[in-house]
C-alpha cells in the first residue's frame, strides 16, 4: 500500500463520518460537495461531527481516493469505515431514509 493509500485508509478508519470533498463544510467549492454537506445536516449530523478532507489542498489525496474507493468522482462519503458513495447516492439514500439508518445505526 502506498503512503497516500495508507493515509487515506487511516482517515477512513479513524473517523465516524468522513467526507472527501472540494472545499470545506463551511465553504464548499462545488455544488456536489455543498449538496453532500446539506444532506448530512438534514440527516441530523452535527457539522462539527463531519470530518472533511479538502481534496483541492492535496493532489495525492485527490487522485488516491478515486483509486482507494474505485469511484471516479468527488465528493465521497464514508461512514464507520464503509464507502457510501457520492452526492447522488447520498441524496437517494436520504430520500428513502436509508442514509439516516446508516448514520444512526
Amino acid at each position: 500500500m502506498s503512503d497516500t493509500q495508507q493515509r487515506i485508509d487511516e482517515l477512513v478508519k479513524g473517523n465516524e463520518v468522513l467526507l472527501f470533498m472540494k472545499g470545506s463544510a463551511s465553504f464548499p467549492m462545488c455544488g456536489f460537495s455543498g449538496r453532500a454537506i446539506q444532506v448530512l445536516k438534514a440527516c441530523g449530523v452535527e457539522p462539527k461531527a463531519i470530518k472533511t478532507v479538502n481534496v483541492l489542498d492535496d493532489a495525492e489525496i485527490r487522485h488516491g481516493i478515486k483509486e482507494y474507493s474505485n469511484w471516479p468522482t468527488i465528493p465521497q462519503l464514508y461512514i464507520k469505515g464503509e464507502f457510501i458513495g457520492g452526492s447522488d447516492i447520498m441524496m437517494e439514500m436520504y430520500e428513502s431514509g436509508e442514509l439516516q439508518k446508516v448514520i444512526n445505526g
